[in-house]
């Protein structure tokens, strides 16, 4: 099911999706926020309605803190080793992400005080998709960097009707504040409030093609995460890596949308051959055949190049969202990656150990952007501010300079404020 392309080729297909720009569904959820923006609760309800085909109001449209402990009994019951899993990957990821605190500091000297202040976010809304899945796991990748920042509200937001995994997450967590909205409509309530739901200041987590393109919409009147793209695996192998293995986590990849890419670059055309046979012999059993053969049809590839290194060089042009390596020697071919979201190295360490329990997060840059943008991290919940103290003495020592720079850059007002101290 991978098309056997040449690199040209690919690169060429690869970066075409980037100008896909979605004119009809960014036009259709700007409406939609819009008429969030302007008309409250009652388009918010509007849309829930037709879309969700739920009906809510001020009073239902908030889960219950007895629904949240509910959702928590009945897990317990019916899935008893869930909870356990799921406070294994909170742990995980709390340990990890506690390392990237960031440490406010100041500089002084001559009169002269100078610094930088962090400090978390006051009010984030984390997004977590519904519909045809749940995704417990995206509540812990998008809240838990939040809670280390020190985030001291995270409100969440899933479409009706919300799955009691997703309940159970949220409750594990802590989170009390959760409603039931979805969509482009549930962004616009994040993002301009409602009668029901109060503002936020960020907005964070995945979503369909109307929820990111709602993000972009309401970019600038809240921070938002990323414009998270369709997922994406790129495999390095050489001939030394398992084939079943290959074949396994592209087809892991796949299910995730019908837009998924799923790629393979190799030196070896013997590798390429028997991943092509495994993918076939596997996904015959496979729960999520249809989207599966979408995603492989449409965005499965498969390149032969002549070494490794052009392998690693391919991967850096394209900057996939998540990249394994699966050669001889995958930690020194690990260091000549400069572009990538996440790197899984060597043939026990595949993609849903990111996805779930590593502690990693798996919030990635999609489409390329790994070039110049990151994980989702606790860099993600803090600002900072400048700081700026100086005495009089301090002030004297570099007066004239700041009115010269002033006066040249044709700026006389800001020059004269000198003249007054």
């Amino acid at each position: 099911m991978l098309k056997l392309l040449a690199k040209e080729e690919f690169l060429k297909k690869y970066q075409a999706g980037k100008k896909d720009l979605f004119p009809r569904e960014e036009k259709d959820a700007r409406h939609i926020v819009s008429d969030v923006a302007n008309k409250g609760d009652r388009a918010l309800f509007g849309y829930t309605n037709k879309f969700d085909h739920v009906s809510l109001d001020h009073k239902s449209v908030k889960v219950t803190s007895r629904e949240i402990e509910q959702a928590l009994k009945t897990i317990a019951k019916n899935e008893p080793g869930f909870l356990k899993a799921l406070k294994t990957a909170a742990k995980n990821i709390k340990k990890y992400h506690e390392k990237q605190r960031e440490k406010s500091y100041s500089l002084s000297g001559g009169g002269a005080e100078t610094g930088l202040r962090v400090m978390p976010i006051d009010r984030v809304g984390v997004y977590v998709p519904g519909g045809l899945a749940a995704y417990p796991s995206s509540v812990l990748m998008n809240v838990i960097p939040a809670q280390v920042a020190g985030v001291a509200e995270i409100v969440l937001i899933s479409p009706p009707p919300i799955s009691n995994l997703i309940l159970a997450a949220a409750g594990v967590l802590g989170i009390k504040e959760i409603y039931r909205a979805g969509g482009a409509q549930g962004i616009g309530a994040l993002a301009f409030g409602t009668e029901s739901i109060p503002r936020v200041d960020k907005i964070v987590g995945p979503g369909n093609i109307y929820v990111t393109m709602a993000k972009k919409a309401v970019f600038g009147i809240v921070g938002i995460d990323k414009l998270a793209g369709p997922s994406e695996v790129l495999i390095i192998a050489d001939g030394s890596a398992d084939p079943s293995m290959i074949a396994a986590d592209l087809l892991s990849q796949a299910e995730h949308d019908p837009h998924a890419r799923s790629s393979l670059v190799s030196n070896s055309k013997k590798i390429i051959e028997r991943v092509q046979e495994e993918i076939i012999r596997q996904f015959i059993g496979l729960k999520r055949k249809v989207i599966i053969e979408k995603a492989l049809r449409a965005n499965g590839a498969a390149v032969l190049v002549k070494n490794i290194d052009e392998a690693i060089e391919l991967s850096n042009q394209v900057g996939p969202e998540h990249l394994q390596i699966l050669t001889k020697n995958p930690i020194a071919n690990a260091k000549k990656i400069k572009n990538a979201g996440a790197i899984f190295l060597g043939a026990f360490s595949p993609v849903a150990l990111g996805d779930y329990i590593a502690g990693p997060n798996h919030v990635l840059p999609t489409e390329g952007t790994a070039r110049f943008s990151s994980p989702l991290g606790v860099w993600d919940f803090v600002k900072r501010q400048s700081l700026i103290n100086f005495s009089q003495k301090g002030l004297n020592k570099v007066k004239k300079q700041v009115a010269l720079l002033a006066a040249l850059e044709g700026l006389d007002a800001h020059a004269a404020t000198l003249s007054f101290r």
